[in-house]
Order: structure tokens, then sequence, then C-alpha cells
């Protein structure tokens, strides 16, 4: 097993659809110790029992919008759990008016909104985590991101947006945490039905393009995806940093 003795904090758990739980799932087949944080605003009777499906699993509250609440997260973290080996950040919000909206319409405070949480979010959790020495050496953080980065997906607007905004933002913390021997990475997942998804218009039908055009004819799974990310926090991935790797049956490397 590739993660045997090995911790890792899974950032923005929510429910049994989210790649957070694949994830989850994937690091424990593989021998890890799997560490969650949760929006303060969740409902807390459902996330204590599906977290309760992972022996001895906890969860700690954290808003991504605030430095003070990262902070106290990843210290109580630490306080109980020691340090930890991975961070897989799962974090992302947008209005749901301005991914319905044409893309031009995006508020000002909207634009800042879906880029604060699902983009700085990262930078402040890195930062703060190598402030609080909460990561131990070799260790690896995995963010999630998407096709809508990089190309014009319909529907996605301005979280494409704040996730071209978290790629760059990887590159650059990956330059920055390389002199500590942490790595940093993306997967761009396909798409896959989880309660975001819904914010998407018409997401059932980014659901059959990539069913008919993905060179491997499929939609991608959390599984699959927690696999990925496992083989990110592992050592097999020790000269991987910076990169935005694709899990997506290889739909965005086709053309029309």
């Amino acid at each position: 097993m590739i993660l045997q003795g090995k911790k890792i904090l899974i950032m923005g758990i929510r429910n049994k659809w989210s790649i957070a739980w694949g994830v989850a799932q994937a690091v424990t087949k593989q021998g890890g110790e799997v560490i969650f944080t949760h929006h303060p605003m969740e409902n807390m009777e459902k996330l204590h029992t599906l977290i309760s499906e992972i022996s001895g699993a906890k969860t700690y509250a954290c808003d991504a919008e605030s430095d003070e609440s990262i902070k106290e997260a990843l210290i109580q973290v630490k306080k109980n759990h020691g340090s930890i080996d991975g961070i897989l950040h799962c974090i992302a919000h947008a209005n749901t008016q301005d991914l319905r909206d044409d893309f031009i319409k995006t508020s000002r405070e909207g634009f800042s909104h879906a880029s604060d949480v699902s983009a700085y979010s990262l930078v402040a959790t890195s930062r703060i985590a190598k402030e609080e020495d909460i990561l131990n050496e070799n260790a690896s953080i995995v963010a999630l991101t998407y096709f809508g980065s990089e190309k014009v997906m319909e529907g996605y607007n301005v979280m494409g947006v704040a996730k071209a905004a978290l790629e760059a933002s990887i590159r650059y913390l990956a330059k920055d945490l390389g002199k500590y021997n942490i790595r940093i990475n993306a997967i761009s997942a396909g798409p896959i039905k989880t309660l975001s998804a819904k914010g998407i218009k018409d997401f059932g039908s980014i659901l059959d393009i990539v069913e008919q055009r993905a060179p491997l004819k499929r939609n991608v799974t959390q599984i699959e995806v927690g696999n990925v990310a496992t083989f990110l926090f592992s050592q097999l991935s020790s000269c991987v940093t910076g990169e935005v790797i694709h899990a997506d049956n290889g739909f965005s490397i086709t053309g029309a």
C-alpha cells in the first residue's frame, strides 16, 4: 500500500457524491489516514454519518474565506493528529447567478468571491500550513480543477476564470514550496455528477458529450480521480510538481 502510515488532510468534504469522498476512499484503501475539514454551515449530522464509514476519521470546521479560520483548523489538526503528509484542496464556490448568466454579466463581487474561495484559499492554506509547520518533509498538496479553465465550457463562466487562477497559482507555489521539498499539483478531473455540478446549466449534456468524444468513451468516476490523487500523494510521484494532470479519459486532447 503506497500510503501506509501517511496522514492526508482533505479540505472541503460535503457528501458521498463529492470528489473529496472518492479521494478519501482511495487514500484509505492505500493505507493512508484521512482527516477532513468542512464548511461551518454544513449539516453536521449528515457529515458525521458519512465520515463514520472511515474508522477514526474526524472533521474540523474551516471557512476558506477566512485566514483565521484556516489557521485555526490547521492548528487543531496538528494538535490532534500531528504533522501531516498531504493536503487535498477540494474547495470552490461561485454565485449561482454568475454561473447561469452570460460571463459578461459577472458582477465585481461575484468575480471576487469565486476567485477568493476557489483560488486564493489554496494560496492561504499553503502559506499557513508552511508557517505552522504542519507539513512533513516530502509532503504533497493536491488541488482540483477542471477543463473549463482552459477552454470555454457552457455554464462554467466565472468558475473557469477562478480555476485558471488556481492553476497559475500552483505553478508559482511549486517554485516557492520546492525549496522545502514540498510538492503541489492539480488534477483536472472530467465532469462528475456532484452536488456542485448541479449549479451548471445543462450539466447532463456535458456528460453525454464527454462519453461520446473522449478516447476511452466513458466518464470518469470519483474513485478514478481518487486513485490519481493517491499517486500524487505518494512517493511514486516524487519528481512531479507544478503540474495539472488531466483525469478525463482523454477528453482534453480531442478537437471538435
